[in-house]
């Protein structure tokens, strides 16, 4: 089983490499170019995408198409958006047999997502290996906009998906981790090592599904707030809760009534805020919002 599945690497490798070479294609380092040469890790992330043959998908970043084409076999339709304009042609070919698919050459941030969804009646659902320069920016923009997507499956630095879907008192827990939760349910798919991909990136990856909430699993008084009030207490990871807040807040209060507040609240008064889970934020930030 195992001498098939390196064949199958071998395989795909082989045809990434004949593809680039027959268009003359060079890696462009600004764009985060890390193509998967791997069948199994492309399967991974359509199983974990959960597609439908009612599913509309938005894929970031096709590269030649490979994750593409294993989309577009489940799905209703695939719209790869692309940046990198000397890949137009090679997905024009590649992509030629599939008359689902519809290409983008355009920089995600730009695209009209909202007019995507109304145009299709349903909300999208985004399976990508995403460029890691650009992983968060793309992620957050999604989520912070409350775009029409229902649910995000994306291959991304190991690193930063252990930190969104991170519970409290662990060390990938932190600000990242809340907002991502705040938004989504999180669940981590698949780790992937670094020589699943063309060229071989310096860091291993991950697939993780970012399943978008209709509400979000807390109320608070002022959203804005709220993600301030978390950036707050991890300003300084080693600090107290109190002293981070002082720092960040410009003394608007004191320490001794910070530590009051919390004591009031149930909470001991060096307590960090990698101990605080996202209903205990929900909770202090709708406490100190009142006061500072």
């Amino acid at each position: 089983m195992e001498k098939n599945n390196d064949t199958e690497k071998v395989s795909l490798a082989y045809k990434t490499k004949a593809i680039i070479n027959k268009y003359g294609f060079t890696f462009k380092k600004n764009f985060g170019q890390n193509f998967l040469v791997d069948e199994r890790v492309l399967e991974k992330i359509a199983d974990a995408a959960g597609l439908t043959e009612d599913d509309i998908v938005l894929e970031v970043g096709p590269g030649i198409g490979t994750l593409t084409a294993a989309l577009a076999r489940r799905a209703k339709k695939v719209i790869a958006v692309e940046i990198d304009k000397t890949l137009i042609p090679i997905l024009e070919e590649t992509l030629a047999d599939y008359d689902n698919i519809e290409i983008i050459n355009e920089d995600i941030l730009k695209v009209d997502l909202v007019g995507i969804s109304e145009k299709y009646g349903r909300k999208l659902k985004v399976a990508a290996n995403l460029p890691y320069y650009i992983t968060t920016p793309i992620i957050m923009d999604i989520l912070e906009k409350q775009l029409p997507i229902e649910s995000m499956t994306v291959m991304i630095q190991k690193e930063v998906a252990y930190r969104m879907q991170a519970k409290p008192d662990t060390k990938d827990y932190g600000s990242l981790s809340l907002m991502v939760q705040y938004y989504s349910e999180a669940y981590l798919a698949a780790n992937v090592p670094r020589n699943c991909f063309m060229p071989r990136p310096n860091v291993d990856s991950a697939v993780i599904r970012l399943t978008l909430y209709d509400e979000p699993p807390v109320k608070v008084k002022d959203r804005e707030f709220f993600f301030k009030f978390i950036k707050a207490a991890f300003s300084m990871r080693r600090k107290t809760l109190v002293n981070c807040i002082y720092n960040s807040f410009n003394g608007g209060m004191s320490k001794e009534e910070l530590e009051e507040i919390l004591s009031e609240n149930g909470y001991d008064e060096k307590i960090r805020g990698e101990k605080l889970s996202i209903e205990d934020f929900a909770g202090l930030s709708d406490v100190f919002f009142e006061k500072l």
